[in-house]
């Protein structure tokens, strides 16, 4: 018999919960959110702070969420997918990377693409793993990073507005005509989607790949409406 999904969601920042919420709105599941902006601090200020303790840090917070009875965990912040070391958690529900899904897609495209970034804190353990997602399913990758400077920490300021208005300003020198772009974190998806609207030029968004990798995973169904 078919019963409600609920998927625990660890996030860096309660900016994401609205993105994963609004996604996920037409389909029978339930979210439960858990956000701890603390490690993200640490990390990027922090430069005393130790491997092992953040990865301990991340395996706790996991292992809290799987007592919640979720039938998969999603871990929305890239720094945190890459400090995780997977094989030190005891959780017995599917790990859901937000990164995975957008890897996928992108490491089809064979053109040549930029994937922009707004934490420079992301962006080499993002990449790394990039790359050997790359490397085990022997793709090929022609890829330009770049980072979009004193942008984060707006958003850690719950300054979204300014955020989001500095991210289209960057996007529109940065597209030119048939150049493929991808924004890697959650927090850049709005902006993207802002800019499609008004240029009609696609932004690959870690967003959208995440859905439909978590419908398929999770077997979920879409909301009964009743008249």
């Amino acid at each position: 018999m078919y019963h409600e999904k609920k998927l625990g969601c660890l996030h860096a920042h309660y900016s994401n919960i609205e993105y994963i919420e609004k996604a996920l709105s037409l389909y029978d599941i339930e979210c439960l959110h858990f956000v701890d902006p603390a490690l993200m601090y640490r990390v990027t200020s922090d430069q005393n702070l130790d491997n092992v303790d953040a990865q301990n840090k991340v395996n706790e917070q996991l292992e809290w969420i799987s007592t919640s009875n979720v039938d998969a965990i999603l871990i929305t912040c890239t720094t945190y997918i890459a400090i995780l070391q997977e094989e030190n958690v005891s959780v017995s529900v599917p790990i859901i990377k937000i990164d995975e899904p957008f890897f996928e897609h992108i490491s089809n495209i064979k053109h040549p693409q930029t994937i922009l970034f707004t934490n420079p804190a992301t962006v080499n353990g993002t990449i790394e793993r990039l790359n050997q997602y790359t490397n085990d399913h022997k793709k090929t990758l022609d890829v330009n990073v770049m980072t979009i400077n004193d942008a984060f920490e707006l958003i850690m300021q719950g300054l979204k507005s300014e955020y989001n208005h500095k991210i289209i300003n960057f996007l529109a020198t940065a597209v030119k005509d048939n150049s493929i772009i991808s924004v890697a974190q959650l927090s850049m998806v709005d902006a993207a989607k802002e800019f499609e609207q008004m240029t009609s030029h696609t932004i690959i968004n870690p967003l959208d790949t995440l859905i439909s990798y978590i419908i398929n995973r999770l077997d979920i169904e879409k909301k009964t409406i009743s008249n």
